[in-house]
């Protein structure tokens, strides 16, 4: 009884950060008219809703991207029907115009959904993608909470695939074969959380297991994981990578 008490205290700490993000917040799916003949497709994490990508929004559509910041029902299905039915609407949507590139930029579980997408789907006019703390190889967190049934409810099927062990779904994904910046953090606010995590994590997911093979840059940043995206550092190197292929590093200009 004491350890079935204690392991559900330990699970509502590490749903706290989760809840308290999505204070304020309103489910709502914007797209955001420019000049400009590139698509940027907004991908939320596990749990939120694109309320946590707006500012993020409006900095892409004022550097001149048409935006669709997706909102997706990302503990209610499993990832597979999260891209082939929610992500593949705003792919046809951005294809309905012939705009010249199609970009991904995501945070947390919304880095996997597109991973799934772009293995089963050829997408000819892809751009590139960037990943803010994603888990492209799992997170252990996963795996001592998976059994318990608040995690369950709240995090729902997704929730469940991504681990890292058997199961979990971003392993099974394999290499990457476009072009993807990945934008890590290692400050953490939950030391309980980090505790379970080996090395250097955000809270959420380890650095290491941020990055994936084929990926084609990396960037390390002292942001923990709820709030990385609304860093203006952040935001200046996802226009970057999707401009020039690349993050500017210590010492580079942007």
């Amino acid at each position: 009884m004491l350890k079935t008490i204690k392991r559900a205290v330990v699970t509502i700490l590490f749903l706290l950060p989760l809840f308290l993000s999505q204070l304020g917040s309103q489910s709502s799916q914007s797209t955001a008219d420019s000049q400009n003949d590139e698509c940027v497709i907004l991908l939320h994490g596990l749990a939120r809703s694109s309320h946590s990508l707006e500012k993020l929004e409006k900095h892409l559509s004022n550097q001149g991207f048409r935006v669709i910041n997706l909102d997706y029902p990302s503990t209610q299905s499993p990832i597979p029907n999260l891209a082939d039915i929610f992500l593949d609407e705003a792919v046809t949507e951005c294809g309905q115009i012939p705009y010249t590139k199609i970009h991904f930029v995501t945070h947390s579980m919304g880095g996997i959904v597109v991973r799934y997408y772009l293995k089963h789907h050829n997408l000819p006019r892809l751009g590139r993608v960037v990943m803010l703390s994603p888990p492209n190889r799992g997170t252990e967190l996963v795996d001592f909470f998976k059994n318990g049934l608040l995690f369950k409810k709240t995090q729902g099927p997704a929730g469940l695939r991504l681990g890292t062990g058997d199961g979990s779904l971003p392993l099974e994904l394999g290499p990457v074969d476009f072009e993807l910046g990945v934008i890590a953090g290692d400050k953490s606010f939950y030391p309980l959380n980090s505790a379970l995590i080996p090395g250097p994590d955000d809270g959420i997911v380890s650095v290491q297991r941020t990055k994936v093979e084929g990926m084609t840059d990396f960037l390390l940043l002292p942001y923990s994981h709820p709030f990385i995206m609304q860093k203006e550092d952040v935001l200046e190197q996802v226009v970057h990578f999707l401009r020039e292929g690349k993050f500017f590093h210590q010492g580079e200009s942007p």
